[in-house]
């Protein structure tokens, strides 16, 4: 049954903190939000009875779902407040109160006001944020009143009302945080240059702010006013902390583009971040299907174009994993540190996930398609000569040389074929001798393979290291079956991958899928081994002094043991004791059995 793409987005989605985003059937951007974790916060749509008329009406006309990871909380908190101003949803208009995040407007005006909003006016005035603190912007701002004396008043100060004397200086004069610009007692020239040192503030370049407040801080300790100079070091101390450190809002990245790519044998990611004052308006993964094995460079230049061409972008700075050719007329930064540098991790991040998420969504709806894409990537990993469509894995079991037998699980397009499993009892081995019993399961497997003429596997694992490998590799030789069958053997310890004649092993990357699949046939083939091996153990316990009784079988035996847990617990039973376990007549047969003078005395 083909399941709703709905619901298969709703099974992949990351559990990270960032933004989702919903779509209309007309892939219309209905409502963002932000979440702790994805995955759990946009599923308890869909999962919890909603109260609200509204949010049951959204939860309706939901078709596709999109996402951000972040690095934390507060990146969410201001991403999902930049891509509301940016795309005004219709539901976060109608489901969301009024309250959005404070900036800093440098006013647009004739001796510019510097104040705090909560509404972004686009008029050519400057705005700074948005913040997620008000103690910040309240602090920010009374270190600018403090330090720069900047008008308070609303009056329109245009140079017709000054000459004709309009207004009168208030108090704020009086005290001396404004310079009486309303009676022309400042130049414009002069407040302009605190503007621009202001806008150098907000904009994170706190060196000449810091200077004066260091002069300042001097000249009061000098004059041994230590109170008011205590109150300039933690308003210095506030200054250098308020910059955030956010990978989200900067207010030295703007107008920048960034890009990043995760590849594999098959397909790559190219995810791109739209940077706009510091703070990031779009986010876009475009997925490409490789044909040949085309390079890194040459695939994230050609999304390069693609994606600029189609979101009209017109940034002329680009951040990169690696430098490319683009044409002189874009700056190209490969950064190898700070905050440009967490955006391409960020960047990279959101390729991953998303590759992570297609996989997942492609091995639910189209399963050949997943297990094409594993066998190549086993291929590739491995350095076979073809894909391992069957892989056969051997793994031998005893305890303290006893019983020891091996097995031989199957795997088929990278799932198990248990139809094809197989156990073997050791029998030319004497004694816990691994390697000479791997090489006897591995011949005479595949002898019987040849014998019967069924097809052969395109790789053999052996469980163990370099002379498990060995001993398997002896009877290919045997069989003549060397360079015709790829063989590696896999140790536990640091899973090490060991291929003939290969001193140095392979390691695989923690995560790797062909990893998995080799961990999932070694794990498969110690528990099938395993259980055979148990019920040897048992069966030899069976045939020891319980099936000597006349009349008892491998049932009824099984049945004492597992009650009395010994042959030797079952020796010492009374009859009322056997009676309830076997029934009267076996009870009679199991207790004269081990008491022959109790038989003899009737």
């Amino acid at each position: 049954m083909t399941q709703n793409p709905l619901e298969i987005q709703l099974k992949t989605l990351p559990e990270s903190a960032g933004v989702y985003q919903y779509f209309d059937s007309e892939d219309q951007l209905i409502y963002v939000g932000k979440a702790k974790n994805i995955k759990k916060r946009v599923r308890s749509y869909f999962t919890k009875q909603q109260q609200s008329g509204k949010t049951r009406a959204l939860v309706r006309k939901i078709a596709r779902v999109s996402h951000i990871v972040v690095t934390s909380e507060k990146d969410a908190l201001l991403l999902e407040n930049n891509l509301i101003k940016e795309n005004r949803p219709r539901y976060n208009v109608l489901l969301k109160d009024d309250k959005t995040y404070p900036w800093i407007c440098i006013k647009k005006e004739r001796f510019p006001r510097v104040f705090s909003t909560r509404r972004f006016i686009n008029d050519g005035s400057k705005y700074f944020g948005p913040y997620t603190s008000g103690k910040t912007v309240h602090t920010l701002l009374g270190l600018i009143k403090d330090l720069y004396g900047l008008r308070t008043c609303n009056y329109d100060l245009s140079e017709a009302k000054i000459e004709d004397k309009k207004y009168k200086v208030c108090l704020e004069y009086h005290l001396g945080n404004c310079k009486g610009a309303c009676e022309n007692r400042e130049s414009e020239g002069s407040y302009q240059l605190k503007i621009n040192a202001i806008s150098d503030i907000l904009k994170g370049n706190f060196g000449a702010a810091q200077q004066n407040f260091k002069s300042e801080m001097m000249r009061l300790s000098e004059e041994m006013k230590f109170e008011e100079a205590q109150r300039i070091k933690e308003k210095m101390d506030t200054l250098e902390n308020y910059q955030s450190k956010s990978t989200i809002v900067n207010p030295k990245i703007s107008n920048v583009d960034v890009f990043s790519i995760v590849s594999d044998s098959t397909h790559a990611f190219v995810n791109f971040l739209q940077v706009s004052f510091g703070a990031i308006i779009r986010s876009h993964t475009l997925e490409l299907k490789k044909k040949l094995d085309e390079k890194d460079e040459d695939l994230l230049a050609l999304a390069i174009v693609e994606l600029r061409n189609r979101f009209d972008l017109d940034s002329n700075e680009l951040y990169l994993p690696f430098l490319l050719d683009l044409g002189e007329e874009l700056k190209i930064t490969v950064p190898q540190v700070g905050d440009k540098k967490h955006l391409v991790d960020l960047s990279r991040r959101n390729a991953a996930y998303y590759r992570m998420e297609r996989f997942k969504q492609i091995k639910m709806v189209d399963p050949d398609r997943h297990a094409d894409r594993i066998m190549a990537q086993m291929k590739s990993d491995l350095r076979l000569s073809e894909e391992p469509r069957h892989i056969e894995c051997f793994d031998n079991s005893n305890i303290q040389g006893t019983n020891p037998v091996a097995a031989c699980v199957v795997f088929k397009n990278g799932k198990p074929s248990k139809a094809d499993y197989r156990h073997f009892n050791i029998k030319t081995v004497e004694g816990p001798d691994d390697f000479a019993s791997m090489e006897e399961v591995v011949y005479r497997r595949y002898k019987r393979l040849i014998d019967e003429n069924q097809s052969l596997p395109q790789l053999i694992i052996v469980d163990g290291g370099k002379g498990q490998l060995s001993a398997g590799l002896k009877s290919l030789d045997r069989l003549n079956l060397r360079g015709k069958v790829a063989i590696i053997g896999i140790a536990k310890r640091l899973e090490e991958i060991y291929f003939p004649k290969d001193p140095i092993p392979l390691y695989l990357d923690k995560k790797s899928e062909s990893l998995k699949i080799i961990q999932q046939l070694r794990n498969e083939a110690h528990r099938f081994g395993i259980t055979h091996h148990r019920g040897k153990r048992i069966s030899g316990a069976l045939q020891t002094s319980l099936w000597e009784i006349p009349g008892i079988g491998a049932k009824t035996a099984e049945i004492l043991l597992k009650h009395f847990k010994s042959a030797k617990r079952v020796s010492y039973a009374k009859i009322d004791e056997l009676e309830p376990i076997i029934g009267p007549s076996k009870a009679e047969r199991v207790y004269h059995h081990y008491n022959p003078l109790s038989n003899e005395s009737n």
